[in-house]
């Protein structure tokens, strides 16, 4: 499952540094080609030569010596994944917050792999609210932790914070590998995606918008992607990016542009998810220059918008799939189920914003699942990332009824 995957273990200053000899040798084992780099504090607990005889590579620990520059960026992209182990709480710190003061980090922020991180520090600076809002702040990001292990620490205590054991890695990537190499079940499948809020101009500064961040949207278009797929995501306005590099990113501003987008390739697609928040009505006239407060109230006359899950089911052909999303208050059954005939989706998944932890914001969801033969299921509160799987996989077994 290794064989000729490219394995970059960055070292970080912790006694646990004294397993990655163990690990190195597993991983050249399993015939996987590892390269190793330290941080100067790591060598302080196990030396460059001993993992440069066990890696067969040399050892890289500065971005420059005296054979000339080290280059972090080719490193970055050579790797089919990187993993920080040990990872002490100041290199988890660092690489959280974006510092660079080493060639791990340069390394880090380079690579455009996967990277998993193996955590290993005392009991106490492990449960420390900085140090877990620092993994938290990695795990959005799209890292992998690899979980700490109880058992007696280097202070003498006991508990949590142990570097997982060499063996324990291996199955992780092992498991991981075996998952990407199946991940291919959407391939030459074109999926469209709409994701974010949309903005209606009101004028030059000010608009009409709503609270979506975006992160269901891209957290789908990261999965369709992983599976094999093309993917198109149109989003509107948010700081939230796709992390797969194959995803084709659109944007756009205005439910007229999201639109416009959309019916663009709309022909050439199999799957479109409707994810986005868009406004259902704009101010029918846009001032051209800043409106000025005055006395008295101010009147704005809205019209409607196009309605894209609306006017794209009409023209959806037998053999595409249209996936919509519902976001409601009240009723919310009854209204995704009449969404649901009157836009003709496949399926449509149901947020109910008195669900706690769902809806716009959080890094969580929690949603229903409603099917045109009326079959609804329910799911428990997940992050944003596994219910995007459980979308992806209604929508593989869709495609494959036939």
């Amino acid at each position: 499952m290794l064989s000729e995957k490219k394995i970059l273990i960055a070292v970080s200053g912790s006694i646990a540094a004294y397993k990655i000899a163990t690990l190195v040798r597993l991983f050249v084992k399993a015939k996987a080609e590892v390269k190793v780099i330290m941080t100067a504090a790591a060598q302080g607990f196990i030396t460059p030569l001993t993992l440069s005889t066990l890696s067969k590579n040399p050892v890289f620990s500065d971005v420059s010596s005296d054979e000339g520059w080290n280059n972090h960026v080719e490193l970055g992209l050579w790797a089919d994944v990187m993993i920080v182990a040990p990872a002490t709480a100041n290199t988890l710190a660092k690489m959280a917050n974006g510092l660079c003061d080493n060639m791990l980090l340069a390394a880090y922020l380079s690579s455009r792999c996967p990277v998993f991180v193996a955590p290993a520090m005392d009991l106490d600076m492990w449960v420390h609210p900085a140090t877990q809002h620092n993994v938290q702040k990695l795990l959005r990001f799209g890292n992998h932790l690899l979980p700490v292990e109880d058992g007696e620490l280097a202070s003498g205590l006991v508990g949590k914070g142990r570097m997982a054991e060499p063996e324990t890695i291996v199955l992780h990537l092992e498991t991981f590998f075996a998952l990407q190499d199946s991940q291919n079940t959407l391939a030459g499948k074109t999926v469209l995606i709409t994701s974010g809020p949309t903005q209606e101009a009101i004028d030059p500064v000010r608009f009409i918008s709503n609270h979506s961040t975006g992160k269901m949207g891209t957290a789908i278009a990261d999965k369709m992607a992983q599976q094999g797929a093309r993917v198109i995501l149109i989003s509107g306005t948010t700081a939230i990016k796709p992390k797969h590099p194959s995803v084709e990113l659109v944007s756009v501003r205005s439910a007229e542009e999201m639109y416009q987008a959309a019916a663009a390739h709309f022909s050439t697609t199999d799957v479109m998810v409707l994810a986005a928040a868009v406004a259902d009505y704009t101010p029918k006239t846009k001032a051209a220059q800043k409106l000025k407060k005055k006395e008295g109230d101010l009147n704005i006359e809205l019209a409607r918008t196009t309605d894209i899950a609306a006017t794209l089911g009409k023209q959806k052909q037998a053999h595409q799939i249209m996936v919509g999303f519902a976001l409601e208050t009240n009723n919310a059954l009854e209204n995704a189920q009449r969404k649901l005939v009157k836009k003709n989706f496949d399926f449509i998944v149901l947020n109910d914003l008195s669900d706690k932890g769902a809806g716009f914001g959080h890094d969580t969801n929690k949603v229903t699942f409603l099917e045109q033969n009326g079959k609804i299921t329910r799911y428990t509160i997940k992050t944003k990332a596994e219910v995007a799987m459980d979308i992806v996989d209604k929508v593989i077994q869709l495609l494959n009824k036939d």
